[in-house]
């Protein structure tokens, strides 16, 4: 690859990313309200029953469809199909009725979305926005392929946050609603991010030209994603199963407050989306012409950004964590331990993330294996703690920090087991750490607890910004060089978008 070709990557992936970490503040910003009147008008329990559906909903949802997140874009590269729009609607036709299907099941089989019992009947709709959720994942990837990241802004950090943020501040004071207002809400925030999806998707692909379904090819389809989607759902699963199995040991209440430490520690985890959409197609488009450098090299480069990002941000979320959690309610502070550790999870699984990007491309069923070993391992890990904090007589925030460390030490070890994997197949070394995140995390910390000393709002109004301000100055002077800074510089031969 010329170095004029490589130059043109590193650009698409540095503006991509510049795209999605906006949408990561806008998503902040809207995340922030929701977790607020969530917390203080709906509480722990109602939370924890929202949770508990949340988890299996989107689960399911991911599964039907069928992993056309990332593997859209090797078929649009891939097919011979004269209108580019048929493949997309073969794709948007099976997450139909599958997740029909998934979701007249739970509509009469509602214990797995519920396992407390407690739910009622509006509560059963949150099963709607399996479809909803499977549709939107599609046309956002088929947005993605032609780099258009701006939609994923519109669509997951702007209006699905907002919607839900609004709605349930307005169900909460609607009696007939109230019980049931943040299903209903974040049923309302689904479809409003697939309406705009989809209206960026039919200017873009336009309707389908003499399209008619092959269920013959549409099997292939099926059988060719069955491994990317399972390794989709077991990537998305490992950060939920910590919910499932501790609504299995723990109070509605403690899942409630174990899901507002999640929530905090997921605005991180958000970071490592702002590449995904715009890392597929172009590793796709080097893996056509094997040029395995350059792939390693990409991913070595996102790999340090995510983890440089996801540092700063969970420094600046950890570090107060008490004064954070404080702000959703004095009953949700005793979820701070697990705060850290989720934090700290999200660190150490951005070098799998980054390396299941090529994984799911070049080694589908190695990466499955991982994957759901990963998993195993989670759980095993997860239950065996939680059952000895419950043998030594601690409380319920402590099983909760238990999820929270399983999960931790799980995707640690999925990170070393992929990094591995990738540099054999490749055959250049996977390697996203950099002595430098040492030298800016060091001084951020001392800068965070100097701020833990002073009053909690001063410590969250001045100390924040203090320990990002401490970080971003020492990791840009240590730890960027020129290709690094790529990220913050528009080419001025862009068109804006």
């Amino acid at each position: 690859m010329s170095a004029a070709a490589q130059d043109e990557d590193l650009t698409a992936l540095a503006k991509g990313g510049r795209q999605n970490f906006f949408g990561f503040l806008l998503r902040l910003l809207a995340r922030l309200p929701f977790l607020f009147i969530a917390g203080r008008l709906y509480g722990p329990d109602a939370l924890g029953r929202f949770a508990s559906a949340l988890v299996v909903v989107e689960l399911v949802a991911l599964l039907c469809s069928m992993g056309e997140k990332r593997g859209l874009a090797q078929r649009l590269a891939e097919g011979e199909e004269a209108h580019p729009a048929n493949l997309v609607y073969d794709g948007m036709l099976l997450a139909i009725v599958f997740s029909a299907i998934a979701a007249v099941f739970f509509w009469f089989v509602p214990a797995p979305l519920f396992p407390s019992g407690e739910f009622t009947q509006l509560d059963r709709l949150i099963v709607l926005a399996i479809p909803g959720y499977a549709l939107t994942e599609i046309v956002l990837a088929a947005q993605a392929y032609r780099y258009d990241i701006a939609t994923t802004v519109r669509a997951r950090a702007v209006v699905e946050p907002w919607t839900i943020s609004i709605m349930a501040g307005v169900f909460v004071f609607i009696p007939a609603l109230a019980d049931s207002g943040l299903a209903l809400a974040y049923l309302a925030s689904i479809y409003a991010g697939l309406a705009v999806g989809l209206w960026s998707f039919f200017r873009s692909y336009g309707p389908p030209r003499r399209w008619r379904p092959e269920f013959g090819y549409m099997r292939k389809v099926t059988a060719r994603a069955l491994p990317l989607a399972t390794a989709d759902a077991i990537e998305w699963g490992t950060r939920r199963l910590d919910i499932f199995i501790l609504g299995l040991f723990a109070a509605p209440a403690a899942v409630g407050v174990y899901y507002i430490a999640q929530q905090v520690a997921s605005l991180p985890q958000k970071l490592k989306t702002s590449f995904e959409p715009i890392l597929g197609p172009v590793i796709t488009k080097n893996l056509k012409t094997k040029n395995y450098e350059a792939i390693a090299k990409q991913v070595c480069q996102v790999g340090f950004w995510i983890i440089a990002a996801q540092a700063g941000i969970a420094l600046a979320l950890g570090v107060p964590g008490e004064a954070v959690m404080g702000l959703v309610g004095p009953e949700f502070v005793g979820g701070t331990g697990a705060l850290a550790f989720l934090l700290a999870a999200e660190v150490v699984a951005a070098t799998a993330v980054v390396s299941e990007a090529v994984l799911i491309y070049v080694a589908r069923g190695r990466n499955l294996a991982i994957s759901v070993g990963t998993i195993a391992f989670q759980a095993a890990l997860t239950i065996t703690l939680i059952l000895l904090v419950e043998r030594l007589g601690y409380g319920e925030p402590f099983k909760a920090a238990a999820a929270a460390i399983a999960l931790m030490v799980a995707l640690g070890v999925a990170s070393l087991v992929k990094a591995l994997l990738l540099t054999r197949i490749l055959g250049y070394p996977i390697n996203n750490w950099r002595w430098a995140l040492v030298y800016a995390v060091a001084p951020a910390v001392l800068v965070g607890w100097l701020a833990t000393q002073l009053p909690e709002w001063a410590e969250l109004a001045f100390g924040i910004p203090a320990i990002l301000l401490t970080y971003g100055f020492i990791i840009w002077k240590r730890g960027f060089g020129p290709e690094d800074r790529v990220l913050f510089q528009r080419n001025k031969a862009e068109a804006p978008d």
